[in-house]
């Protein structure tokens, strides 16, 4: 098989190495679909991910496809299933496990990340790891699960009321999909701020009531001072500003990007004193995988105007450079072409 590895120095190396067999409670899947994360992105420039890399290794952890053997032991799947992967495996002994904030764990595995992942055409994972897709779910919807599900943590720390109004900070896949689940959570009033657009545009499309370009004084004093709820989803600091801004009195801020390692920003602490807002982080996706593939199984996602740009495993580092680009919103590698 075909199995494109980082290799480190921001490069990739396609190989043929063999295919891999089950052993006891694991299931080898046919990748079908891997979505490019901004994670993806930060350990091609040398940054860390969401745990510790060590080349050469398959990257890809937001993907699908179909399982085509089973260990011994495994009876919750059987070859054929179409399944979603939730790459995070936790140690289940450390504090954090412990007290239910397995999310912190201190020896976290990830599939995709410190074990060989979805940018190649079969992985190994544990059958644990792997959820059922209905079958009439399509491989490109089913990759967007893990997203998703790291979304659905952002969004129960956000702790959205029926009635309020949300601002999401920044419209890439992941702002287009806290869009439509602050729609589903029954925001009365959803509002976008995105320079890009392309990227407005989507959000109109998919149920945002204002769309603001930050970049326009007039365009974003329309917002100023609105939200009861703010997520951004940038990672760079006038991101942040414009959560700070957009944020009313009372507020939540869930800063949900994955900035810089070295990234700071000076907190406004007479707005935070003033406005008694809340300020929360969020990291992967504990427990959610399963609400994820729900919302996929049941359609009420919509990933079409999310999903832009489609490549060829042989060319992984073109697909991880057009996720940086501003004409791309999703980029997905399909392992099987």
């Amino acid at each position: 098989m075909k199995a494109n590895f980082f290799i480190g120095s921001g490069a990739f190396e396609l190989r043929e190495v063999e295919q891999p067999t089950p052993g006891p409670g694991e299931v080898v899947i046919k990748n079908m679909a891997c979505g490019v994360c901004g994670t993806d992105v930060h350990i091609k420039n040398g940054e860390p991910g969401s745990a510790d890399v060590t080349p050469p290794v398959v990257l890809g952890h937001e993907y699908a496809g179909e399982v085509v053997a089973v260990g011994s032991d495994v009876s919750s799947l059987a070859v054929g299933d179409h399944v979603t992967v939730d790459p995070n495996i936790y140690c289940g002994q450390c504090e954090y496990c412990q007290n239910g904030k397995k999310q912190l764990c201190e020896t976290m595995q990830a599939v995709g990340v410190t074990q060989d992942g979805g940018f190649a055409q079969y992985s190994l994972v544990p059958a644990s790891q792997a959820f059922l897709l209905n079958k009439d779910v399509s491989s490109e919807s089913g990759a967007m699960a893990e997203p998703l599900a790291c979304c659905l943590h952002g969004l129960d720390l956000a702790a959205i009321k029926p009635g309020q109004t949300v601002c999401v900070v920044g419209g890439g896949a992941i702002g287009l999909i806290m869009l439509q689940l602050a729609k589903l959570s029954g925001a009365a009033r959803l509002l976008l701020s995105e320079p890009n657009e392309k990227r407005r545009q989507a959000a109109l499309r998919l149920g945002a009531d204002l769309v603001i370009d930050p970049t326009n004084p007039a365009s974003r004093q329309l917002a100023e001072n609105s939200a009861d709820v703010v997520i951004e989803c940038v990672g760079n600091n006038p991101a942040v500003q414009s959560a700070f801004d957009f944020a009313k009195k009372g507020a939540v801020l869930v800063l949900f990007s994955v900035p810089k390692p070295e990234a700071s920003f000076p907190l406004p602490l007479f707005d935070v004193y003033k406005k008694e807002l809340t300020i929360k982080g969020s990291f992967v996706n504990p427990d959610t995988h399963a609400r994820a593939v729900a919302l996929i199984n049941a359609g009420r996602v919509d990933f079409t105007p999310i999903i832009t740009h489609r490549f060829p495993l042989s060319q992984l580092s073109e697909a991880v450079e057009a996720q940086r680009g501003s004409e791309s919103i999703k980029v997905l590698v399909l392992p099987q072409t």
